[in-house]
């Protein structure tokens, strides 16, 4: 009998995973990561609305436990909390002092579920890992999940060849009905359990809050890029992001205001109103780490600056540093730190990290 190991998270989609292979006929074996420490990182002891309740990840990994009894699956645990530190929260303050918006959960499946996680695996004897990921592996290709609304490839964008082989995703070829329905007929106590949403380590805290234990903040000026005048004070750039509209708190003004840029050198965050916003526009970008998980190198393909983005026609340029320049028809707010994404039909090519966007050959943004 093959053994699995399987990253049990505490929700719906790890837990239903765990019951497909038991059905496949594996030997299922858990193994919950404890990526964050709250009270020693002194981000979560201390909040008033926080203060009373059992730990996020504690939460998770007693929701993990139950199920894993449920199913008679033995539940291992292990410590990455300081490796997330190094690997993919320093990542995360440093590219939000450079005024860009990162993406931390990529970086945490690069460096940690299928590289720390993989290497304590095999020390529990797994033929094979799983993850309740929704995505599918066939051929050696990684292929979108069947559910389009919660397919997951965007975020294994950075994994290199080597990290998948010999893994499952078995939710892959499900839809998010079909997981819970499964759930609830073994009666788990996941099985209604809100999916997790926000980035991985913060939850749904505070974001403001949450990183003022880490970087300190800076008030500033807001300018209408159009009047160039000031229309109110931010709180610290790294709190905003290319083309938010919600949470501004800027003025008593009703109309619909956009963020469309930032100087770090005058601590300026500059905005524009109006529903169709030209300063969002833009038709090419650099990227760089460019990660390739296909053989393939198109000229053509499509892709995805954000997760829930659908996907856009690009045409693909290579430099020779090894970045690209990927070329687009007016897409809006495509923003330096996000990821691009590269697709042909539902195989996932890889990704990279945006480093500067540009509109006809002109650098936006940062030279405002």
């Amino acid at each position: 009998m093959k053994k699995v190991v399987i990253g049990m998270s505490g929700g719906v989609d790890s837990s239903v995973a765990a019951i497909l292979l038991q059905q496949r006929g594996y030997e299922v074996i858990g193994l919950f990561m404890r990526n964050w420490d709250s009270s020693i990182n002194n981000d979560y002891l201390g909040n008033p609305n926080l203060n009373n309740s059992i730990c996020p990840q504690e939460s998770d990994y007693n929701d993990a436990k139950a199920v894993c009894d449920k199913l008679n699956i033995p539940l291992h645990r292990i410590d990455f909390v300081k490796e997330y530190w190094d690997y993919v929260f320093t990542y995360f303050l440093d590219e939000l002092k450079k005024g860009r918006t990162p993406n931390p959960d990529i970086m945490c499946n690069k460096y940690i579920k299928f590289d720390l996680f993989i290497k304590e695996a095999k020390k529990l004897g797994a033929d094979y890992i799983a993850t309740g990921h929704y995505a599918r592996l066939k051929d050696g290709k990684l292929l979108r999940g069947v559910d389009n609304n919660k397919d997951q490839t965007y975020f294994l964008s950075q994994l290199k060849k080597e990290q998948l082989e010999n893994v499952l995703f078995p939710v892959g070829d499900l839809v998010k009905d079909e997981v819970r329905k499964i759930a609830l007929e073994y009666d788990l106590i996941t099985a209604k359990k809100k999916d997790s949403t926000g980035i991985c380590f913060i939850g749904e805290r505070n974001f403001k809050e949450f990183l003022k234990n880490y970087l300190p903040s800076k008030p500033g000026d807001v300018i209408d890029i159009d009047t160039m005048q000031k229309v109110g004070e931010h709180q610290g750039l790294m709190y905003y992001t290319i083309g938010q509209r919600k949470g501004l708190n800027i003025g008593g003004n009703k109309e619909k205001m956009f963020v469309v840029g930032k100087n770090l050198e005058k601590n300026l965050l500059y905005v524009s109103f109006g529903e169709d916003n030209k300063y969002l526009k833009s038709d090419s970008c650099i990227v760089e780490d460019m990660n390739f998980i296909s053989d393939e190198r198109p000229i053509t393909a499509t892709a995805k600056f954000r997760y829930r983005q659908p996907d856009v026609s690009v045409n693909i340029e290579y430099l020779e540093d090894g970045n690209l320049i990927v070329h687009y028809d007016n897409v809006m707010s495509v923003t330096p730190g996000q990821a691009c994404v590269l697709y042909q039909g539902d195989e996932c090519l890889g990704g990279g990290i945006i480093k500067e966007v540009r509109k006809e050959n002109k650098k936006l943004w940062y030279l405002l």
